[in-house]
């Protein structure tokens, strides 16, 4: 069988980064623990495995949207994430993300380079800011940062679901990475990266996770065209798959937003309680909106509403008092609701919403913590307006840039990769097409593999 040259390429590369890891010193484990918090490191550890659950909690959530014939594609471009990213986050990601700062915008690649320097010493900046926090390693902090790096791109296939070359998303999610995701972690969580600087306030990642992904996904979804007519009506294929989805992501998050204090502290269990509240807030405001707008309570609209919810709360979840966490969630899931039926009426196919919610979410969930925070529009003074006037600013930056630079991205691997599938293997179905995999097998008809299968002996010839 004809090898693909994108899997030599992506074979290669992971060659040179395992023969490299044999070269790289390892940093040193040993520091004065004294100052080391056994309590922060304690939840640290917790709340980075609770992040890293979100993944395959997004997994299912997805994978039980789609049709049949895709659930198994559409788990696996979520799934995948935790591989391919960890790897390029150990290798440069991380010294992009939070090596030393170069104009604001970028780390220094070499700073990291490979997990060099990121032990269990705290690290000090050039500029004298302690990163990622004085009581806990830094090799701590780089696994729990990893986490968020890993779930961004997995947000955005929810848009182009059940159309997208597997092949090609790879590439496109290493694409993101690199140019996007990384320049936005610094800018917004680095000490000394530009938003940072501003008094832009991302807790845990409005900014850096959902605008960006949701952006990133509006624009592959307008690129990669509509799906076919037969697609677009087939029922979700599991739905008590998407409630499970979104039970772990709400578990998820508790060590998404209440982690990133990064203490054991009152900041965490503000977080904590913030995230709880906003979640439940926006569940039922979902359902009660669709009841009055004329449609039954559903499950997936109590899955949908409380994923909203947990976005909507995230800049702002350590900052917020509990009564401002409820009108938040209570005002985005509005919004949201109301993009997601005017989605729906558009000729954007974004197959699982992931803009109307993560990216509308993300964005005015930016936009309140820029009201709501105590240095904020509330506070009532010039630099409280001056400081909401820059989370403006963050956010038409963010949305430009990540729109313009995804567009970019499609573009360039799809002259190379093509980055929708064949009529042929939308028809039969990702799982099978792209896998060889059966999750939804009985849905495919024995002339609809029959074709399918000649066609793919004929361009083997």
């Amino acid at each position: 069988m004809k090898v693909k040259k994108r899997w030599v390429i992506l074979m290669t590369a992971m060659t040179l980064i395992a023969i490299a890891g044999v070269f790289v010193g390892e940093p040193t484990f040993e520091c004065d623990w004294s100052v080391i918090s056994a309590a922060d490191v304690a939840w640290l550890i917790t709340a980075t495995i609770f992040v890293l659950m979100m993944t395959p909690g997004l997994s299912f959530f997805y994978g039980g949207m789609v049709g049949a014939k895709n659930v198994i594609s559409t788990m696996l471009q979520s799934f995948i994430a935790m591989g391919l990213i960890s790897v390029l986050w150990v290798v440069i990601g991380f010294s992009l993300c939070f090596g030393d700062d170069i104009g604001g915008v970028i780390g220094n690649p070499l700073t990291f380079l490979m997990f060099q320097n990121v032990g269990a010493e705290v690290y000090t900046t050039p500029a004298g800011n302690i990163l990622g926090g004085a009581t806990i390693p830094l090799a701590l902090f780089a696994l729990f940062q990893m986490k968020f790096a890993i779930i961004t791109p997995s947000l955005i296939t929810g848009s182009f679901a059940e159309r997208v070359r597997f092949s090609a998303y790879m590439f496109f999610m290493i694409f993101f990475f690199f140019l996007i995701y990384c320049p936005l972690a610094h800018m917004t969580w680095h000490p000394e990266g530009l938003f940072m600087r501003w008094g832009v306030i991302d807790f845990a990642g409005g900014i850096v996770v959902h605008a960006s992904s949701g952006i990133a996904a509006l624009a592959g979804a307008i690129f990669l065209g509509r799906r076919g007519a037969e697609t677009r009506k087939s029922e979700p294929a599991n739905i008590p798959f998407v409630l499970l989805g979104a039970a772990l992501l709400w578990l998820g998050w508790f060590g998404f937003n209440a982690g990133s204090s990064l203490h054991a502290d009152g900041q965490a269990i503000k977080a904590f309680l913030n995230t709880n509240t906003a979640s439940a807030t926006a569940m039922m405001t979902w359902i009660f909106f669709d009841c009055l707008r004329g449609r039954k309570p559903s499950a997936m609209g109590a899955a949908v509403g409380c994923v909203v919810g947990l976005v909507a709360i995230t800049p702002s979840a350590g900052y917020v008092s509990v009564g401002q966490s409820i009108f938040i969630a209570f005002i985005i899931t509005l919004i949201c609701n109301i993009a997601v039926y005017w989605r729906s009426h558009t000729s954007i196919d974004d197959a699982l919403d992931v803009f109307p919610t993560h990216g509308t979410g993300g964005i005015f969930g930016t936009v309140l913590t820029g009201i709501f925070i105590q240095e904020g529009l509330i506070a009532g003074t010039w630099e409280g307006f001056v400081i909401f006037l820059y989370h403006l600013l963050a956010i038409v930056i963010v949305f430009v840039y990540t729109f313009a630079m995804s567009w970019a991205g499609y573009k360039l691997i799809d002259s190379l990769i093509p980055m929708r599938v064949s009529a042929f293997s939308e028809k039969v179905g990702l799982d099978f097409s792209q896998h060889d995999e059966h999750y939804g097998l009985a849905h495919i008809g024995e002339r609809e593999l029959a074709e399918y299968e000649e066609h793919i002996r004929e361009k083997n010839k």
